[in-house]
């Protein structure tokens, strides 16, 4: 299965199409606003508004031979914990190897924006080349996720 945490994703058209291709169920977890898919392989979970309820939702159900598509680094390390393959949306994999350090690097860069209300900065913009190398990680990770699957899920 396929569990994306959605409300500010900007892959879903990627992930529906590797979803559909691997006969795999998506579940776009969301607080809500999203359109339905009529695609029968991308279930629509909308969750009650609150701070982490999406991704309680999904740190819930995610297990080895599921892939987790999210930004969120404290939802990303439950995953892993968990044995699901976590991707960014810009195809980074979480992992492991490096789950920990993208976590400090989190908190750190909280702190400095806590210390310094002027550093804001607003990244670099989500580019064509950037939705390709996610749409290939997702597919790596699909394949890789299906080696792992528990037998009777």
């Amino acid at each position: 299965m396929i569990y994306v945490d959605a409300d500010a994703c900007p892959v879903k058209a990627e992930i529906e199409a590797v979803a559909t291709r691997h006969r795999t169920m998506a579940y776009m977890v969301s607080n809500g606003g999203l359109r339905p898919s009529p695609n029968p392989f991308v279930e629509m979970v909308f969750v009650a508004d609150g701070p982490d309820v999406a991704d309680m939702w999904i740190a819930d159900r995610a297990r080895a031979g599921d892939v987790v598509v999210t930004n969120d680094i404290p939802l990303a390390a439950k995953c892993v914990e968990a044995g699901a393959r976590v991707l960014r949306p810009d195809g980074e994999p979480l992992d492991r190897a490096n789950v920990g350090n993208a976590l400090a690097t989190r908190d750190l860069m909280t702190d400095l924006r806590a210390a310094d209300p002027f550093r804001q900065g607003g990244g670099k913009p989500f580019s064509k080349a950037d939705r390709s190398r996610f749409s290939n990680a997702l597919e790596t990770a699909m394949r890789a996720a299906q080696k792992e699957k528990p037998h009777g899920r």
